[in-house]
């Protein structure tokens, strides 16, 4: 089977990252994985793991991108894939474009994976439009049914994003220096026991949230310290400012760090006695959730949107209802107090499954191709 996945970029991010495990994990079954994208820093990881990459401008948004149809058309019909999978809204109108004038009896299946919960115009509506939608978690799904059932040809099937286990697993060991470097140039963490919010600085990761309840805790317990993970883009740095000087009106500079953005985070997660996701409003998935829960962290989270169908799968003692902030520190006292908990990824959250299942997708569309009588793209 030869599978075409199109995004705007390989630089940073979920989407990318997503893309760049599944076509490995393409390669490693057996199948010919192809990118096509305006190109990035993952591209090298990504050609030296197996996977071909084309490089196309398909990421402006602009009207100029549809100079880029007939030129993408002629590179699809070049190829002669059996599956083309577009993961985010340009490449999708351009894909789609596209494929509409190819002979609809030898084109490749069309299939997108909806990574969001998207603003409602014609522009978003183009995700529901291929022949069939993934969605990255119920949430997702129901969001899509909501509010584009007249565009999906069939109902969208969930496929959660998973975890890759070679990289997030329960016996993860830190390097050996790695604890003494991080105490080092941050002292306050040494001998604590660390309550872990990770993500970006902005207003509805729950930041605040997190203060409030760090500021509540600390008039309990000696030996706990809060970490906030994450960097602020460079608009929003008024917004890191605003953060800390909320810590230093409710007097606890000494009990919460700020270590900006950290690309060894799964260090972060293992050492953390408990690992947050307070989002104030519904997110599509929770990748932090499955990362903390493939290592066994206690996860604590807000029981809305896309991370709590994780947390309800790997750790539901820890959800709680967002509008209850006395419910949110009675957990987390619970979980400081009681008996030792881990938290279980449950196989669903694994890039083994997603991979699987997403495969089992593509090849039930080749076999309903042949049930028709255009299956010269069935291959194996």
């Amino acid at each position: 089977m030869k599978v075409v996945q199109l995004l705007p970029a390989l630089n940073s991010g979920g989407v990318e990252r997503g893309t760049v495990d599944f076509a490995r994990a393409l390669v490693t079954a057996g199948h010919e994985s192809i990118v096509i994208s305006s190109g990035g820093r993952m591209v090298e990881q990504l050609q030296r793991e197996g996977t071909r990459h084309i490089a196309m401008p398909i990421h402006k948004k602009s009207l100029s991108s549809l100079l880029q149809v007939r030129p993408l058309r002629k590179l699809l019909a070049e190829l002669d894939a059996d599956i083309l999978h577009v993961r985010s809204r340009v490449p999708a109108w351009l894909t789609y474009l596209a494929w509409k004038k190819m002979p609809a009896a030898s084109r490749p299946r069309l299939v997108s994976t909806a990574h969001g919960l998207y603003s409602i115009n014609r522009y978003s509506a183009i995700m529901a439009k291929t022949e069939q939608v993934i969605a990255i978690s119920e949430c997702v799904r129901d969001y899509l049914l909501q509010n584009y059932p007249q565009d999906l040809r069939r109902p969208p099937q969930i496929v959660y994003r998973g975890v890759d286990t070679q990289e997030f697993y329960p016996d993860l060991p830190l390097p050996a220096d790695w604890l003494d470097k991080t105490c080092t140039e941050f002292p306050q963490l040494r001998g604590k026991r660390w309550l872990l919010l990770p993500g970006r600085l902005t207003r509805w990761k729950g930041q605040e949230d997190f203060i409030d309840l760090m500021a509540r805790l600390a008039q309990e317990y000696a030996d706990i310290h809060g970490v906030i993970l994450g960097g602020s883009e460079p608009n929003k740095a008024h917004y890191e400012e605003e953060l800390k000087q909320r810590v230093r009106d409710r007097g606890i500079e000494d009990r919460v760090s700020f270590v900006g953005h950290r690309a060894d985070i799964r260090y972060w997660y293992k050492q953390s006695a408990m690992v947050f996701n307070l989002s104030q409003r519904p997110e599509p998935f929770g990748r932090t959730v499955i990362e903390a829960a493939a290592i066994g962290t206690p996860l604590v989270g807000y029981d809305i949107g896309g991370p709590a169908e994780s947390l309800r799968a790997c750790f539901p003692q820890g959800l709680v209802d967002k509008s209850d902030p006395q419910a949110l520190y009675q957990t987390v006292r619970k979980l400081l107090d009681g008996p030792a908990a881990r938290s279980r990824l449950t196989e669903e959250f694994t890039l083994e499954k997603q991979a699987r299942h997403t495969i089992e997708i593509y090849q039930s569309l080749l076999a309903e191709s042949a049930a028709n009588g255009s299956g010269e793209h069935a291959r194996d």
